[in-house]
């Protein structure tokens, strides 16, 4: 069994030596500690701060709501056929990803990490539940995008760590601006 250990900031490092599912899964879990961490102790002015000198309606707030809504469209929702938590609503025309990033404007800063911290916990059941199909469990596939495409196991957690990746460097960003504090 992989040991496992945390940086300075409580992050779980991803394992060095295991598989491809843990190693995956270790990346995304790093991932969204990060984010975690570039939220952390925020509060509502906080997390709504935006880019002075940039139009930009850009916020740590709307980046929390957004992950919750790309971790319940890809995980909880797309790779179990089921239906988006009623949190999201029900209209299929794009304006859920809309609104997942604008709700979080009107939001309290508690509901928007309650949120996000739901929609990791629902992912992390599905994934969990889906490796537990044995040792090909990243190569089965899921109906994608309301069955119009087949995605692997791996694609979803792949795609969710570059998700990830990518909004932790606006984040860093983000951060700075509200209070000064860097890091990795």
């Amino acid at each position: 069994m992989p040991q496992h250990s945390t940086d300075e900031q409580g992050r779980p490092e991803p394992p060095l030596v295991a598989d491809e599912a843990a190693t995956l899964v270790g990346f995304l879990d790093f991932q969204r500690a990060t984010l975690e961490w570039k939220t952390r102790g925020l509060d509502e002015a906080g997390l709504r701060r935006r880019l002075d000198a940039h139009p930009s309606e850009l916020t740590l707030a709307g980046l929390l709501s957004h992950l919750a809504w790309v971790e319940d469209f890809y995980l909880a929702s797309g790779a179990t056929g089921s239906p988006m938590p009623a949190e999201w609503g029900s209209t299929d025309d794009g304006s859920d990803f809309v609104r997942a990033w604008t709700s979080a404007a009107t939001l309290p800063a508690e509901e928007v990490r309650r949120r996000w911290e739901g929609a990791v916990a629902r992912s992390r059941a599905v994934v969990a539940e889906l490796l537990g199909h044995g040792p090909d469990a990243l190569d089965l596939t899921y109906p994608a995008w309301d069955g119009r495409e087949q995605v692997t196991l791996r694609w979803l957690l792949t795609h969710l760590v570059e998700e990830y990746a990518r909004h932790n460097g606006h984040a860093d960003l983000l951060r700075e601006l509200v209070d000064g504090r860097t890091g990795e």
